[in-house]
């Protein structure tokens, strides 16, 4: 990783061309990336055909309000957490209509949250074949925390795609 503020788009090119060759669309809910999932995946051409849309939930509150995420498990299980990249993975996947629904929710630092030190990212993906929730302990300032999760998260649906894998928890 490094702190160059351009995030490569290579991995988001073989992103966007696997899921145009599979016919598919994807959708995203971001906490600590803000955004920059989405970001990545519309710098290239040709997103348009895979791209539905993306909320960001940066605040905790909009993890229920926009996110879907139930309140009293945000309220027991935390907004760094396995539960809540799981439901907004399936929320945004249901609301947009999208084939695949990623979410990515964690601690991009300095400071520790809710028990979490900098670096701890929970990466939900749903699709037809199910839930899956990875977790990484990244490192770095906050742009190589934010950049890897990024390529993680590309990464995690290429693998689902070109494997079928379906519903697992992942820990890094």
């Amino acid at each position: 990783m490094s702190s160059d503020p351009l995030l490569s788009i290579a991995p988001a090119a073989e992103f966007v061309a696997a899921l145009t060759a599979a016919g598919q669309t994807v959708a995203t809910a971001e906490s600590l990336t803000a955004g920059l999932v989405a970001a990545t995946i519309a710098s290239v051409p040709g997103a348009s055909n895979v791209l539905r849309g993306g909320i960001v939930v940066y605040a905790t509150d909009l993890k229920a309000s926009l996110g879907g995420v139930p309140e009293a498990e945000l309220a027991a299980d935390g907004a760094v957490s396995e539960s809540t990249a799981a439901h907004l993975a399936t929320h945004i996947r249901s609301v947009t209509g999208a084939d695949w629904g990623i979410s990515l929710t964690g601690v991009a630092g300095p400071d520790p949250q809710e028990g979490h030190p900098a670096g701890t990212v929970f990466i939900g993906i749903a699709s037809a074949a199910g839930i899956s929730v990875r977790l990484c302990s990244l490192r770095g300032d906050r742009w190589d925390i934010r950049s890897a999760a990024v390529e993680v998260c590309l990464s995690e649906v290429l693998t689902r795609l070109a494997g079928g894998l379906g519903n697992q928890t992942t820990v890094e």
